[in-house]
């Protein structure tokens, strides 16, 4: 994969060319202090300063706290504002119906939905955007390493950086699909959502393909700049289509029920569709670790061994016999 293969998937890139076949969105360039702000750490919305929650625990004998409460100056965090942004998104969000979903260049911030008051990415304020923004690691992997998958990738990082505000849509996610295309031929087609089984999918197969493979071939096919790419797509009732997105074809896009290396092999006979196959085959969501602090994720995975190797060496010592323990006092 080279970076402009990945440049082909930006949104800008490609929705001019397909506006008509996708959701209605708006476009907002972002300055480089607003794309700092993003970069660094800590989740201080933009507008009015943000005061640090006070300890409301009476007995508490905290220093840290009890310095906080004495010296207000020290209790609140400047917040940066964006006021030309902040007008821009309100204009986007008035003219799309008053609801949409964000995303940069190439992804949307779908691992921060669960800090949204109904999980989802749906928003109605600037206020609403920057916390998702500022709450997703997908965003923070957007504008730190865009390129690190290409074989061509330098040191110089891409500067040019997009809001994009999408009409928000009531989307069955069973009804997503996402598409693989290779030297300009469909040849597999996976269940989007697949952290859920859903029995109907395997029982209308047939239908299923037959509508996107006529979607692809008379609104996509030999549109799109490169011969190999993957797609996402959303099906409705009625046979009808509706574009999604585009991402590169191979890693770091993920396979979801298919493995690269499936989807690379040299003969492919027939059209491949694939989806959960019963609720034992059900695989866990791309951000189920979102939620959990980072060590539990690195003890969970052994992506720490330091980490792992603390944690036995605590359970040994609470287990170890011959020492008393509080019960026995």
């Amino acid at each position: 994969m080279k970076q402009q293969h990945v440049e082909n998937c930006n949104f800008s890139s490609w929705y001019p060319r397909f506006k008509n076949v996708t959701i209605r969105s708006k476009i907002i360039p972002l300055s480089k202090e607003f794309v700092d702000y993003l970069k660094t750490d800590g989740v201080v919305l933009p507008g009015k300063p943000s005061s640090l929650p006070r300890h409301e625990d009476d007995e508490s004998d905290s220093e840290e706290w009890q310095n906080l409460e004495e010296d207000p100056e020290q209790a609140t965090v400047e917040a940066p504002e964006f006021n030309d942004i902040d007008t821009k998104i309100k204009e986007a969000i008035q003219e799309l119906g008053g609801e949409v979903f964000p995303k940069l260049n190439w992804s949307a911030p779908r691992d921060a939905s669960w800090i949204s008051h109904d999980n989802t990415l749906r928003c109605k304020s600037p206020g609403d955007i920057y916390l998702l923004l500022k709450s997703s690691d997908t965003i923070d992997r957007v504008l730190c390493d865009a390129f690190i998958h290409c074989e061509d990738n330098s040191t110089q990082t891409h500067d040019s950086f997009e809001l994009i505000l999408r009409k928000w849509q009531n989307i069955y996610p069973a009804m997503e699909f996402r598409c693989f295309v290779r030297n300009n031929e469909l040849v597999a087609i996976s269940q989007r959502d697949i952290s859920n089984y859903y029995h109907f999918l395997a029982e209308n197969e047939d239908e299923i393909c037959a509508d996107i493979l006529n979607f692809y071939e008379s609104k996509i096919a030999e549109k799109f700049p490169d011969t190999s790419y993957v797609f996402d797509v959303y099906k409705y009732a009625d046979q009808k289509c509706t574009l999604i997105d585009f991402s590169p074809y191979g890693v770091p896009t993920n396979p979801l029920l298919f493995t690269w290396s499936e989807l690379d092999t040299e003969v492919v006979p027939d059209l491949l569709f694939k989806v959960v196959p019963s609720a034992i085959g059900v695989q866990p969501g791309p951000f189920a670790c979102s939620r959990l602090p980072q060590d539990m994720v690195d003890l969970t995975s052994g992506a720490d061994v330091n980490k792992l190797v603390d944690f036995l060496n605590v359970g040994n010592l609470i287990r170890r016999p011959g020492e008393a323990s509080d019960d026995d006092s």
